[in-house]
């Protein structure tokens, strides 16, 4: 399937289109802040962005980054072909239960490792994901965790009829 005319990036953007495939990690040092039942329940200036082509990047937090008692782990896991198994988590904030939210790659495979130890959170999933200040945007579809800000232009994979990109 052809993918759609990519966005041409202004100054200071990123477009989708030129991230590779196979993914890349690299280390972001901006501030990253996750918040969930009215509260931050994560906050960093230390975390990776896995850059995938036509996807908006994943951002992955140090686990130490999240509040205690935030992170439960539940059962399950999937397989990506690029980083390996992957387990997930219940976000816990008070009250607030944001289920399957987040996950992790307790042995990722070579060339992810950076990634042990680290957790990535669906958006769509909690009350706000932030870089730098700006609200994150979800990847669209429900099923990438991807985090769109003004930085990256599309355009995304996500929406119905963009599964063959």
């Amino acid at each position: 399937m052809a993918h759609p005319a990519p966005i041409p990036p202004g100054p200071g953007q990123e477009s989708v289109w030129d991230y590779p495939r196979p993914p890349r990690v690299e280390e972001s040092s901006a501030l990253v802040e996750i918040e969930l039942g009215g509260r931050v329940i994560a906050r960093t200036v230390r975390s990776w962005r896995v850059l995938e082509t036509s996807h908006p990047p994943t951002y992955y937090v140090p686990r130490e980054a999240f509040a205690r008692g935030v992170l439960r782990e539940i059962g399950g896991s999937t397989w990506c072909e690029w980083k390996g198994r992957a387990a997930y988590f219940d976000l816990v904030s008070g009250q607030t239960v944001a289920e399957r939210a987040a996950w992790t790659y307790p042995e990722p495979t070579p060339g992810f490792e950076v990634l042990r130890g680290t957790v990535a959170v669906m958006p769509r999933s909690v009350d706000r994901c932030s870089v730098d200040g700006e609200t994150v945007v979800p990847q669209p579809g429900g099923f990438y965790g991807g985090w769109i800000t003004s930085a990256v232009v599309g355009p995304f994979k996500g929406d119905p009829g963009t599964w063959g990109w």
